[in-house]
């Protein structure tokens, strides 16, 4: 997920949103690791539903469509400053920020997820996640790293998954990592597409905008593609006075139709990853699908992104939903964002696991009395009170260890970025200041 930008009053909303789309990847992950049924519409084909697997609830337990709102995001973010020079016809100054932000982004994304990655690394050669190895939990185990063989093969394997963080996203220290070099490459696709348009009028600059939408659409680019373009859009969208003008002037149109876009992005959230056959309303999303969605398309990553399109907009145009998300414990949660989703799985398989499954006792292993081998015997959960009191506690260790790496992992970020920035610009390049979100 991006980093967060600058907070302006404009896009206060936006962190908001931010806020909760990454707590909501960190609920996912933990059901995933307690309660991976929830990933499912039913507990069995044709069979009955447990609340959290119900249209609209089980978003608060699903995972993609976060990922899809960090994609729109920075699509939106990015392009917002940029798209009001434009406007305003210092096209120009735009160009200078799309260019240093465009550098600077790099150094925003890179820096911070070797940090983190450094970190797990440590952890695993020192056997932080020996209990997540042995833990009845299929997600726990599967992304939980083993130490290396030798102390120059650590190295090696340290340098190996900090290249294929970006590229391929095979980072073994932290597998979440493997969106990092998807939102990346959005980013980048937001700064070229604003440099080959930003001359362009408004009119015909959106109407681009909905074609590289429809491009990405049909390519089958939904993990980030089209939800770059739909941010895009609604930056220009959201500025736009005949649109401003519109709104205001049929204050019921924009009501019923915001709140109809929230709704159906909720339902669209919801789209089951596993077994959507196993449902009647899921079952209805799947052939609709076939109806809509390019050929061979991930319907699990189509929905979410689609409802993620559609739910920022139904927001955008919603004053109450806007003032909500603009409240202040949403934004400090949005401006938390970055540090928790580069932290918050690494604590999942030490912490979190330690808690949960640490002291319990593990099953006989080897073979039985008859000589038969017995199957891999697990660290069973911890009791449910247990659960029940780890969890909530968990989410406020989580949090402030986000506001620490905010108060001295970021900033020492920042300032590696700029070293490096005064170091390779040009002296004539080095006098103007930030000039758009980043």
């Amino acid at each position: 997920m991006a980093p967060p930008p600058t907070p302006k009053r404009e896009v206060v909303w936006i962190d908001g949103l931010r806020g909760i789309a990454s707590v909501l990847v960190v609920t996912a992950h933990i059901c995933r690791s307690l309660v991976p049924h929830l990933i499912k519409p039913a507990l069995s084909d044709r069979g009955p539903s447990t609340l959290f697997q119900l249209p609209f609830i089980r978003c608060l337990v699903m995972g993609r469509a976060s990922v899809a709102v960090f994609a729109l995001v920075t699509g939106y973010v990015n392009s917002l400053g940029p798209l009001k020079k434009s406007r305003a016809g210092n096209a120009d100054a735009a160009l200078i920020g799309i260019a240093k932000s465009a550098f600077r982004r790099f150094g925003r994304f890179m820096i911070p997820a070797i940090v983190a990655t450094v970190i797990s690394w440590l952890a695993c050669q020192f056997g932080a996640y020996n209990v997540a190895h042995v833990a009845d939990s299929d997600w726990i185990r599967a992304t939980s790293p083993v130490p290396s063989t030798s102390f120059a093969g650590a190295f090696y394997d340290l340098f190996k998954s900090l290249g294929k963080t970006w590229i391929d996203g095979g980072n073994a220290y932290d597998k979440i990592q493997w969106t990092l070099t998807y939102l990346l490459k959005g980013s980048m696709m937001t700064y070229l597409t604003l440099f080959a348009l930003i001359y362009v009028k408004p009119r015909w600059r959106m109407l681009i905008l909905v074609g590289l939408f429809w491009f990405k659409w049909k390519s089958g680019d939904a993990l980030v593609g089209f939800n770059i373009f739909c941010g895009i859009l609604l930056a220009e969208v959201s500025i736009d006075p005949d649109v401003i003008n519109f709104a205001s002037a049929h204050p019921y149109i924009q009501a019923v139709g915001s709140a109809s876009l929230i709704i159906l992005g909720l339902f669209f959230c919801s789209y089951p990853e596993e077994h959507p056959e196993w449902a009647r309303w899921s079952r209805n999303m799947q052939d609709f699908g076939r109806l809509i969605f390019p050929v061979g398309a991930e319907y699990a990553r189509f929905y979410p992104g689609m409802g993620a399109d559609a739910l920022a907009t139904g927001i955008m145009f919603n004053t109450t939903a806007k003032t909500i998300l603009s409240h202040r414990f949403l934004c400090w949660m949005g401006k938390q964002s970055w540090p928790v989703y580069l932290i918050h799985a690494p604590l999942i398989r030490t912490v979190l696991t330690w808690v949960l499954f640490g002291a319990s006792v593990r099953p006989p292993q080897g073979k039985d009395q008859n000589g038969n081998q017995m199957p891999p015997g697990w660290l069973p959960l911890a009791k449910p009170w247990v659960v029940m009191f780890a969890i909530p506690l968990f989410y406020v260790f989580l949090y402030r260890v986000a506001v620490l790496w905010s108060q001295y992992v970021d900033p020492w970020c920042a300032r590696v970025t700029q070293r490096f920035e005064d170091l390779v610009f040009r002296d004539d390049a080095k006098v103007e200041k930030p000039l758009l979100l980043s």
